[in-house]
């Protein structure tokens, strides 16, 4: 187990399976020193824990508890490209889509539950730019969406 997977053990989580792809495309892919994710779903055994808009049928804290969900999904999917979590040099870039109630704004409050897991789990090499995106909607009613950057050995 990489030192990276003993740290998400210690939180008392665990590296899920590699979400399969829900149409043509890859969960992960890797350019040069690279490796950039697919958008990732809070899924959790092949579901949705809960679907909706954030600020209507989902809460803010809800959302930061399902973008970390995201966040483990994508370490998964980079995972499945480096074969081991040690290789990241850094998290680069986090862009987070949340589906938002009309009048929701707290999107970076959201995120910040996928990027606050990737530090905790990653310790320096976890900071990351980001953007957090407010839209319509996301595949299969899914509150969140986040995908990720990393610069590997």
């Amino acid at each position: 187990m990489s030192a990276v997977e003993e740290k998400i053990a210690s939180l008392g989580l665990k590296l899920p399976d590699v979400v399969p792809p829900l149409a043509a495309y890859q969960p992960a892919v890797r350019s040069g020193d690279y490796v950039f994710t697919a958008g990732q779903l809070p899924m959790v055994n092949g579901t949705l824990p809960t679907t909706g808009k954030v600020g209507a049928e989902v809460t803010a804290e809800e959302a930061k508890d399902l973008a970390r969900t995201c966040a483990l999904n994508a370490l998964a999917a980079v995972k499945s490209v480096i074969g081991d979590l040690d290789r990241i040099k850094r998290v680069v870039k986090v862009v987070g889509f949340v589906a938002s109630a009309p009048d929701f704004t707290g999107q970076p409050g959201v995120l910040n539950g996928a990027s606050e897991l990737l530090g905790e789990v990653l310790g320096d090499k976890g900071v990351h730019a980001r953007s957090a995106v407010g839209v319509a909607v996301l595949p299969l009613d899914a509150p969140v969406e986040v995908e990720i950057q990393v610069e590997v050995e």
